[in-house]
């Protein structure tokens, strides 16, 4: 069964960077998903299934803690491991991630190689 990766970010430049980043898991049977905006990733989290997540913050129409929180807590998926994405780096910041149950969460700007090493962890290539 394939792996799946979900990037969210309303920043096209982001999208890109992540791609770029994690383009060598498609050569591991890794399908990488994207989607612009909160409420568009949360219909391909419920119609496809992602591994894992990286979900920016301020995100128009429902932002990337509500996305978490609607995932985790109200629909109680937990076999799917999410990663905040944020410019904002503060303790209370992270500990807001934490509370949505998120997985992980990344500061702004982030380095392309941890991004994918992180990814290769969690989907155990």
């Amino acid at each position: 069964m394939n792996k799946k990766v979900l990037i969210v970010d309303d920043e096209p430049n982001i999208l890109i960077l992540m791609e770029q980043a994690l383009e060598s898991l498609e050569d591991e049977n890794v399908e990488l998903l994207t989607a612009k905006n909160g409420e568009e990733a949360l219909e391909i989290i419920q119609t496809q299934k992602p591994n894992l997540v990286f979900l920016d913050v301020m995100m128009p129409k429902m932002n990337g803690l509500e996305v978490c929180y609607t995932v985790k807590k109200k629909l109680g998926i937990s076999d799917i491991h999410i990663i905040i994405l944020s410019a904002k780096g503060q303790e209370f910041d992270k500990q807001k991630g934490s509370d949505v149950g998120a997985d992980l969460y990344m500061t702004k700007p982030f380095r392309p190689r941890s991004v994918l090493e992180i990814s290769r962890e969690v989907l155990g290539l």
